[in-house]
């Protein structure tokens, strides 16, 4: 017969596994996927040889260009542009003559690539990156990962149909901060995070210097409605990434403004957004962008009921919520005052914790050696199509509630 003290020690054991049951599982889901990151961003020792053709190399081209060929093995061996002097600027980052074509095609009939960067800009990205795919190449696509609904659905399908690795340029998903303090927060160190301020505010017009007005649209095609989603795209994008990954879901619906209200300059897009994207359980992320004042700069503010987690370009930091005071319902015998005391409404003070790393490796290195690591071996990537078709749900629905001015319902993701 079992003892009473044994008996109280083995329920109190059971309730103990029932309970840290989930915690446990979703502590090992989180390491083993950090474990399968860890493999793709870790850096390697392979230098075989990796040849890979880029179409659209302009500004952020010639940025995916630098960090690839940081990676052993990679040499750039074709480009395609309609802006021939791309070409000079391309050749000067790998410091030697690059194959160039003003038909983009003329890259994809190329047999001896490995890979296909895609960076043309937001609305031409599907007439690339599908033609590209069904070519039989795999490819780093640039963010946002398509300009309509219809053509990410389209990705996904090409994705799909030809079973080829596509990666899309959401590159704070391999920041080794970034993913370490994300890690924390899934198993709890701040609590159920609710709430996430996002901003991306700068102090410029967004503009390029333009050699000739007629190439004006060409080279500041982000001012654009014709080829650019505006700041929710180009800036947005990210944020709402990192929403998505934190709240493990897509947002089911909307709402946004925007307007120009200071660079009049003859622009489409608008110079400040605000977006209020609505996630189940009643979560929110708020993303902010303005283009006339940088104080808040780009970072995100991720709130728990037992903390908060600063997320910026070079660090993550936490912060914990002081010991709650137990409040007292008033009856006739209790004597009460003002509930405002301003110590309690001031904001965080001190340093809080900092999240610690080994590397602060740019994220667009970690990206671009992570991409060449899956398709040599065959692995599906950190951000993969349905990340990139994630992020565009909210890049998308954002700038429709933008323009219907009302909230709008943000489909399934798929």
């Amino acid at each position: 017969m079992i003892d009473r003290r044994e008996f109280v020690r083995g329920i109190s054991a059971a309730v103990a596994a029932t309970t840290l049951a989930p915690e446990s599982a979703h502590a090992q889901a989180t390491a083993k996927a950090e474990a399968e990151a860890a493999r793709q961003i870790a850096r390697t020792t392979d230098s075989s040889p990796f040849r890979i053709g880029i179409i659209g190399p302009g500004s952020r081209g010639k940025e995916l260009v630098r960090n690839f060929l940081r990676v052993p093995g990679v040499k750039i061996v074709a480009a395609a542009d309609i802006y021939q002097p791309r070409f000079a600027e391309l050749n000067a980052v790998c410091g030697y003559e690059v194959p160039s074509y003003s038909d983009f095609r003329k890259v994809l009939e190329r047999k001896d690539l490995n890979a296909v960067i895609v960076s043309t800009p937001l609305g031409l990205h599907a007439s690339h990156v599908i033609p590209a795919l069904e070519s039989g190449h795999h490819v780093y696509g640039e963010k946002a990962m398509a300009y309509h609904l219809d053509d990410a659905r389209r990705i996904v399908e090409a994705v799909k149909a030809n079973k080829r690795i596509f990666q899309v340029g959401h590159q704070y998903r391999y920041s080794p901060w970034i993913r370490a303090a994300v890690a924390r927060v899934q198993q709890g160190e701040i609590g159920d995070v609710t709430h996430i301020m996002a901003y991306w505010n700068r102090n410029n017009n967004w503009r390029r210097p333009v050699p000739d007005p007629s190439l004006e649209r060409l080279i500041n095609w982000r001012l654009y409605n014709e080829w650019s989603l505006g700041l929710f795209a180009e800036l947005g994008s990210h944020h709402m990434d990192i929403a998505n990954w934190v709240f493990g879901s897509t947002p089911t619906s909307a709402i946004a403004s925007g307007s120009i209200c200071y660079w009049h300059d003859g622009r489409e897009t608008d110079d400040n957004v605000q977006a209020v994207l609505s996630y189940s359980g009643g979560r929110r992320c708020i993303f902010t962008s303005m283009t006339n004042n940088a104080k808040m700069g780009d970072q995100l503010w991720l709130y728990g009921n037992k903390g908060s987690l600063n997320l910026t370009l070079e660090d993550a930091t936490f912060y914990y919520e002081p010991h709650r005071v137990t409040r007292v319902t008033a009856s006739k015998d209790t004597i009460t005052s003002a509930s405002y005391r301003p110590g309690g409404e001031m904001p965080y003070r001190g340093p809080g914790k900092p999240v610690q790393v080994t590397t602060a490796e740019d994220p667009t290195t970690a990206a671009t050696r992570a991409f060449v690591y899956c398709v040599r071996t065959g692995t599906d990537p950190i951000s993969n199509v349905h990340v990139g078709y994630g992020s565009d749900l909210c890049v998308i629905q954002s700038n429709q509630a933008r323009l219907k001015k009302q909230e709008v319902e943000v489909p399934a993701a798929i």
